[in-house]
């Protein structure tokens, strides 16, 4: 049986990235691992917990897709349609950076990027306490960098459990994570592209852009 998260396990997960931890949670898709994404202590901190390159960048988290809209007014209009069109949703998205925003989420350097990406779950009814969460975070997956993601809290490895500051057990989660879609061409001319495989697949792609 899923886990009902609260309105108090979202409080506890706003507080302990507000305080600069690193907590890990349920998504719709894996376990994930998420911080301030403007906290450099924390992102190093994230990073080093999965062992991840320095050099790789992580998403950025909204856990509402209004307060996405409202932290990025340079989107264009063909853009926007897209993200409501697939956001909320086992997706991310490779959006064009134009304003060089969350700079460490292309790596704790900090050196901004041409390039970002962007999230928004799907709230199980079980996780959709999550959605009053009210700041973005940077996420990656719970597990060490290049191993299996994590479908059961206890699949997510013991040393990131114990190092991470909060841990919130969301239940069973379907176990594939998100798909990963370029829109870097999309105002300009329409073209996407999948760079990750995972639940979209590339008729659901075509559906949803196209209404």
């Amino acid at each position: 049986m899923p886990r009902t998260l609260d309105a108090e396990d979202a409080r506890r997960l706003e507080k302990c990235l507000a305080d600069g931890g690193v907590a890990v949670f349920p998504a719709d898709t894996v376990y994930g691992l998420c911080c301030d994404p403007a906290n450099e202590r924390a992102v190093r901190r994230l990073y080093e917990l999965k062992g991840r390159p320095a050099a790789r960048p992580a998403a950025v988290m909204f856990f509402a897709l209004a307060a996405l809209l409202r932290a990025l007014p340079e989107l264009l209009p063909r853009e926007r349609a897209a993200l409501q069109a697939l956001l909320p949703g086992p997706a991310t998205l490779l959006l064009p950076n134009r304003d060089r925003r969350y700079p460490l989420a292309c790596g704790p350097g900090g050196s901004g990027a041409d390039s970002l990406g962007l999230r928004v779950p799907a709230w199980t009814p079980a996780l959709a306490a999550l959605a009053a969460v009210d700041m973005p975070v940077l996420q990656s997956s719970a597990n060490f960098s290049g191993e299996p993601d994590a479908r059961h809290l206890l699949d997510v490895p013991a040393p990131i459990r114990a190092g991470a500051d909060l841990v919130l057990d969301g239940g069973e989660l379907p176990g594939i994570p998100s798909t990963v879609i370029d829109l870097g061409k999309y105002e300009q001319c329409g073209e996407w592209r999948i760079v990750r495989e995972g639940p979209l697949m590339r008729a659901d792609l075509e559906r949803l852009l196209a209404s």
